[in-house]
C-alpha cells in the first residue's frame, strides 16, 4: 500500500502552522525565522514578521480556512487584518512597526507583492470595510506617483517617443523618513523584476474593482521588465530569483488574459516553459537560474507554488497541457516539501520566552511548515530556511487552487483534472491512486461528468457508467449522469521506474501512475518519498541534527524586551 494524495491533510497541517507559530504578546505576530536543528530549538522575530508576512499568512490562512470551510483561527485572521491596517506611511506605502528587532523603519516594493493580495481578498470578503478599500486605492495610487515614467528614448540617432508606457521605481528601498536613499538598497539584486512583483495583484484589482490605475501600472512596469531591464533574453531565459521570474510570469498571464493581448500571455508562458525546462518532472523547482552550479541549488516552496498557480492561469487561456504540471507539481514535491515529522526536535519548555525569541512547544508547534529549500529527495536540517516564513504563506494558495481546480466545468460538463478524494454540490470523486488505477464518480444530481485523460493512464483506459462499458473522447472521458449514477475510469497501474538527472545527481524515480513512491538514492535528514507503507520509514533524531553556528538577530539579543513593548 502506498500513500495518498490528500491536500485537505496538508491544508489541515498548514492551518495548524499559520496559527500556532505566532506571538499572542505582540497580537499573534508571525515568527519568519524557525531554527529546528538548535539544542534546543528556536523561532525569533526578525523585521519581515510584520513587513511581507503579515500579508502572506494573512492570505494563505484564508485559503486555508476556505478548504477546511472553517472559522477556527479567526482570532488570528482578525490580528493579521489589524496589522495590515497599521503602518501606513506616505505614497500609501505600508511600513513595518518599528519593534526592536526592526532597525531602519522602510518599506520595499518586492514586499507590496504580498500586501496588495491581502488587501485584495480583504476588499473582497468584506466590501463594507471602508478602510481596507482606502488603504488599497492609495497604495495602488501612491505606488503609480512614486516611479519614473520613461516617455522618451534620446539616442545617438534621435529622439523617439515611447508608444506604450513604460515604469520603474528609482530604487527598491523607501524610508519612512527620507524617501529614496539612493545610497541605500536590499542587497537582492535583480531589482527590475522583485519591484514588479505586485504585478498578479495589480490585475487582481483591476478584475475586482476595475480600478484602471492598477492596470496602467500593471501594464507599465510589464513593459519595463520585458524591455528595457534587459532581464530577459530573447527566449525569456534569465540568470537569477525563480521566484521572482515565476510570479511575475503569473502575473503576465493574468495581464495577457484580462487586456487579451497575446504577448503578454506568450511571454509568461515562455518564462514558464524555461524554469520548467531546469526543474524535474515532478516538481523539484531550483531556487535561482545559473546562478549557482545546480548541483548547489535547493527548492524552495514558493517556487512550487508559483509553477502550479501559473500553469492553471495557463490552462484557463486554452493551454490543456498544463494541467499535467498542476497535478504532478502539486501531489509530488509540493506537498513532500511540508514538515509531518518533527521527532528530531530538541525542546526546553523551561526556557521562557524573551528578547522576541520562542522556545515552547517548537516540535508540536512546526508541524505543517513548509521548507525554504528541499533537495529532491530530502530537507537539510542543517540549511538556513529550512523551514521558512515565507513558503508557509505561500503554500496553502497553491493548495486552495488544487483543491478549487480538481473538478471544473467545460463545455457544460464537469471534468476531472487532479483526481483526490473530493467532493462537490453534484459531485463526490473517490480516487483509489497510487494503488490502484481507478477513479470514481458518484453524481448527486443529473449532470455531464467526466475525467480529462493523460498519459499516465497508459493507452487503454476504460470507462464503466453503472459497470456498462461508455466509449471515450479524444483527450476525455465523459457521460450523462442521472442522479446516483457512479462513473468509473480504469487503467493499468504499476510500479515504474525512470531515470532523471536533478540538481546534478542522477535519481531513479519509482512512479505509480501520476505519484511518485520513492526516490533513489535516499535523502538525508528529513527524507522525503517514503510513500511505500509496508517499508520500515526513516526518521532523524536528535543525535543526527547538528547545529552549524549562531544566527544574529539584532539588537534584541542584547536588550529584555517586554510584552507588547516597542521602540
Amino acid at each position: 500500500m502506498f500513500e495518498r494524495f490528500d491536500p485537505r491533510e496538508n491544508t489541515a497541517l498548514v492551518h495548524h502552522y499559520i496559527t500556532s507559530m505566532v506571538d499572542p504578546a505582540y497580537d499573534n505576530l508571525p515568527y519568519w525565522l524557525l531554527l529546528p536543528n538548535k539544542k534546543p530549538a528556536e523561532a525569533a522575530h526578525c523585521r519581515v514578521d510584520d513587513a511581507e508576512l503579515v500579508g502572506s499568512w494573512y492570505e494563505g490562512l484564508v485559503c486555508a480556512m476556505q478548504v477546511l470551510g472553517t472559522a477556527d483561527g479567526d482570532d488570528v485572521k482578525q490580528s493579521l487584518r489589524r496589522h495590515l491596517m497599521r503602518s501606513w506611511g506616505e505614497h500609501g506605502l505600508r511600513f513595518c512597526e518599528p519593534y526592536p528587532w526592526t532597525h531602519t523603519v522602510h518599506a520595499s516594493f518586492h514586499e507590496m507583492g504580498y500586501i496588495l493580495p491581502a488587501l485584495n481578498l480583504i476588499t473582497e470578503e468584506y466590501p463594507d470595510d471602508e478602510e481596507a478599500e482606502k488603504r488599497t486605492s492609495e497604495l495602488v495610487r501612491g505606488m503609480r506617483a512614486l516611479v519614473i515614467e520613461r516617455k522618451v528614448r534620446t539616442f545617438w540617432s534621435g529622439d523617439f517617443p515611447e508608444p506604450e508606457p513604460i515604469y520603474e521605481f528609482p530604487n527598491d528601498v523607501y524610508l519612512k523618513d527620507g524617501g529614496f536613499d539612493l545610497t541605500r538598497h536590499t542587497g537582492r539584486g535583480e531589482q527590475s523584476i522583485r519591484n514588479a512583483l505586485m504585478l498578479p495583484a495589480l490585475v487582481r484589482r483591476y478584475e475586482l474593482k476595475k480600478d484602471e490605475v492598477a492596470l496602467d501600472l500593471a501594464v507599465g512596469l510589464a513593459n519595463y521588465v520585458l524591455g528595457p531591464s534587459r532581464y530577459f533574453n530573447y527566449k525569456m531565459e534569465f540568470f537569477g530569483h525563480v521566484h521572482s521570474a515565476a510570479w511575475f510570469a503569473y502575473g503576465l498571464v493574468c495581464l495577457g488574459r484580462v487586456t487579451e493581448n497575446s504577448v503578454y500571455l506568450e511571454k509568461g508562458r515562455a518564462i514558464y516553459d524555461y524554469i520548467r525546462s531546469i526543474s524535474s518532472s515532478f516538481g523539484w523547482v531550483p531556487e535561482y537560474a545559473q546562478w549557482h552550479p545546480m548541483e548547489e541549488e535547493h527548492c524552495e516552496t514558493c517556487c512550487v507554488r508559483d509553477m502550479i498557480i501559473c500553469a492553471r492561469e495557463l490552462t484557463k487561456c486554452g493551454f490543456a497541457q498544463y494541467w499535467d504540471d498542476v497535478n504532478l507539481f502539486s501531489r509530488n514535491q509540493l506537498v513532500e516539501n511540508q514538515v509531518r515529522y518533527t521527532g528530531y526536535v530538541t525542546v526546553d519548555n523551561t526556557k521562557p520566552d524573551e528578547c522576541g525569541i520562542t522556545y515552547r512547544d517548537i516540535d508540536k508547534r512546526m508541524l505543517g511548515g513548509f521548507t525554504g529549500g528541499s533537495e529532491p529527495n530530502s530537507i537539510s536540517l542543517t540549511r538556513f530556511r529550512s523551514i521558512a516564513g515565507c513558503c508557509v504563506g505561500t503554500a496553502p494558495t497553491a493548495l486552495k487552487t488544487v483543491w478549487d481546480s480538481a473538478i471544473t466545468e467545460e463545455n457544460g460538463a464537469f471534468v476531472v483534472n487532479i483526481p483526490f478524494d473530493r467532493e462537490t454540490d453534484a459531485l463526490e470523486m473517490t480516487s483509489l491512486l497510487p494503488n490502484e488505477g481507478r477513479l470514481r464518480l458518484r453524481a448527486k444530481t443529473a449532470c455531464k461528468a467526466g475525467f480529462r485523460l493523460y498519459d499516465w493512464m497508459g493507452k487503454a483506459p476504460a470507462l464503466l457508467r453503472n459497470g456498462e462499458p461508455v466509449s471515450l473522447s479524444d483527450g476525455f472521458a465523459i457521460a450523462e449522469l442521472h442522479t446516483g449514477d457512479v462513473l468509473e475510469l480504469t487503467f493499468g497501474i504499476e510500479t515504474t521506474q525512470k531515470h532523471e538527472t536533478v540538481r546534478g545527481t542522477d535519481f531513479t524515480v519509482s512512479w505509480r501512475g501520476c505519484d511518485v513512491v520513492s526516490l533513489s538514492p535516499k535523502g538525508e535528514h528529513v527524507r522525503l518519498y517514503q510513500r511505500d507503507l509496508s517499508a520500515p520509514k526513516y526518521y532523524p533524531t536528535p543525535d543526527d541534527v547538528q547545529y552549524t553556528g549562531a544566527v544574529n538577530y539584532g539588537p534584541t539579543q542584547q536588550k529584555e524586551i517586554k510584552a507588547g513593548e516597542k521602540k
